[in-house]
């Protein structure tokens, strides 16, 4: 078997150690960089942030199930952070998406790339980038981050080909995965620091990233639907709809109906 080609996108720590991370791993192969960053944040001496990149992730999964596809050489990373000793606020999730999709605005100005609550990120529909959040012990958070910052959504599996983005497809050119992590972690941290002082400032940072607001949606929350007008967050990024049996505001569920929710099949 011949040798995989090494990544034309090579990270160099020390810039990203400038733009803010204590420690960085950057891995050629992983199944998931979730598992490495579970590792460092259960190790109280590991410094923080630390970031896990993989040139190649294997079985990336997001949330409820769900499987993540990307091409190689794309950002998938796990970014471990501090949180208080109850663990994240719950908008932590949805604050990542909005600093994420104001990095990508920010870097590639064609690219408009909106939030789909919770945490996905979109473009003209199609999925670019998702956000996986957990906490873990001792006060830890882990962010796990998949930006198709290369490839082409050709190369997707037959089910995913309508469904995802990539940047080569939006603007003709991959991003450098470091350029994107640099701009990227500061802003976040400045958003979660300006959250502590006002958490009501999530909502107005939302607003103009919403690709949803005033169109109908329907909201899945178990095995219940619920449908209505998407009318923004709350204050507490809870999701708020106009239904027909008036306002109702989802703190958790999903968009995406389960009978869609890629698996890793096809």
């Amino acid at each position: 078997m011949l040798p995989s080609r090494p990544i034309p996108d090579p990270i160099d720590p020390a810039a990203l150690h400038a733009a803010g991370f204590a420690a960085v791993e950057v891995l050629a192969e992983a199944e998931s960089t979730m598992i490495r960053a579970r590792e460092l944040a259960a190790d109280a001496s590991c410094p923080l942030p630390v970031a896990v990149i993989a040139d190649r992730q294997t079985r990336g999964r997001g949330r409820r199930g769900a499987r993540w596809w990307q091409p190689p050489g794309s950002l998938a990373v796990s970014i471990v952070l501090a949180a208080d000793a109850g663990g994240p606020p719950p908008a932590w999730s949805l604050a990542c998406g909005v600093a994420l999709a104001e990095t990508l605005r920010a870097v590639e100005p064609a690219v408009e790339a909106v939030v789909r609550w919770p945490n996905d990120i979109e473009v003209a529909g199609r999925k670019l980038a998702g956000i996986l959040v957990e906490a873990v012990a001792g006060g830890r958070t882990i962010f796990g981050i998949g930006v198709n910052t290369t490839g082409s959504a050709a190369a997707a599996p037959a089910a995913l080909v309508r469904r995802v983005a990539t940047l080569p497809d939006l603007v003709g050119t991959a991003l450098p995965r470091e350029r994107l992590l640099v701009e990227f972690l500061p802003r976040f941290r400045r958003l979660l620091r300006e959250l502590a002082a006002d958490p009501a400032l999530l909502a107005g940072r939302y607003r103009p990233l919403c690709g949803l607001d005033g169109e109908p949606v329907t909201i899945y929350v178990d095995a219940v639907r619920h449908h209505g007008i998407c009318r923004g967050i709350a204050a507490d990024g809870a999701l708020v709809i106009d239904t027909a049996a008036g306002r109702m505001r989802f703190a958790s569920g999903s968009l995406t109906d389960p009978a869609d929710v890629w698996h890793g099949e096809g």
